[in-house]
């Protein structure tokens, strides 16, 4: 009989405890960041009926999600704002009493260990939908929007924000910010920069939380095609160049590759956005007893860590962190 030669690699999967020994990938409480949804009003707790388990909450019922999140030891929240009145330009993104503003002081006078990021963009904040300034030919003009990005950024850091997240995509946002931040005194506050943004399907559940939806056209003349890979190398080596200090790359699951792409080639943090599409489809499909949902949630996230990501942006942080805790 021929004697066969081969490794015996399963010699390190025999017993829990060598499984452990060996494991590569670790998943923390310390690498989430958990989303909220504000918005103007009275003792509201809206539910996101495509996002089960996420609320969109008026300032009088914040205290309850952020007690929580503490609780639970997660270490930063990136908030999104839903105004009472929108305009052409987005005012209500940049006044210093606007919804997201008065949530930061809100949150870091009960809670100032908590790291609090703040989305800087326009979309949810104008009548149109859109992350600039329209003109009358419905054109999203780039370098007219500078300008209110960098009013944004700076109201938010002035109400307290330890992080300013820019998510518009447009050319020279990071610069414009970190210029803005500097000459406002805001030297020391980091970008953390929606570097690599797909224009995706993935982002559906979001509009609803967010009623960010354009009213017209799509964002693909700002958001990246997602067939192209190199661009995401230049998208990021623009933004590392104009001050960006951590790199965002959104959606996470389709986009493992961009993931490891950015890491092997940046000395920063990089984020991975598990955005809402991708919690949506596993919340349904473990609604319907289809899948096991912690097993394939924790998969998943170390999965987004296996591919480069050293934070993950994700709406599973809250059970995530509870299922740490267990284990």
């Amino acid at each position: 009989m021929t004697e066969l030669v081969f490794q015996r690699h399963r010699r390190l999967r025999k017993t829990a405890g060598i499984r452990a020994m060996v494991k590569e990938t670790y998943l923390h409480k310390e690498d989430l960041i958990y989303p909220i949804f504000v918005i103007d009003g009275e003792n509201i707790k809206n539910p996101v009926a495509s996002m089960p388990g996420v609320f969109q909450f008026s300032l009088d019922r914040l205290r309850e999600e952020i007690d929580e999140v503490v609780s639970l030891g997660i270490p930063s929240v990136i908030l999104f704002g839903l105004p009472a009145e929108k305009d052409a330009v987005g005012t209500q993104a940049y006044h210093d009493h606007g919804i997201v503003q008065q949530a930061i002081r809100f949150i870091k006078e009960r809670h100032p260990g908590l790291v609090v990021i703040a989305d800087t963009c326009l979309c949810e904040f104008t009548d149109h939908g859109h992350c600039g300034v329209v003109d009358a030919d419905e054109r999203i003009l780039n370098d007219p929007s500078l300008d209110l990005l960098a009013k944004t950024a700076i109201s938010q850091a002035e109400a307290g924000a330890d992080i300013i997240a820019p998510s518009n995509m447009m050319d020279g946002f990071v610069t414009a910010i970190r210029h803005g931040l500097d000459a406002a005194g805001f030297a020391d506050v980091p970008i953390m920069s929606y570097a690599v943004k797909y224009a995706s399907a993935y982002y559906g559940p979001f509009r609803e939380a967010a009623d960010g939806a354009p009213k017209f056209g799509d964002r693909k003349t700002y958001q990246m095609d997602y067939s192209n890979r190199s661009e995401a190398i230049r998208e990021a080596t623009s933004d590392i160049e104009e001050g960006a200090d951590m790199l965002i790359v959104k959606p996470a699951l389709a986009y493992l590759d961009i993931i490891r792409d950015v890491k092997n080639n940046f000395d920063a943090p990089i984020v991975a956005y598990n955005v809402s599409g991708e919690y949506a489809m596993v919340k349904a499909a473990a609604i319907n007893g289809w899948i096991n949902e912690k097993e394939t949630v924790l998969e998943t996230l170390t999965g987004m860590k296996r591919a480069g990501a050293d934070i993950i942006l994700t709406y599973h942080a809250k059970d995530v962190a509870r299922w740490l805790e267990e284990k």
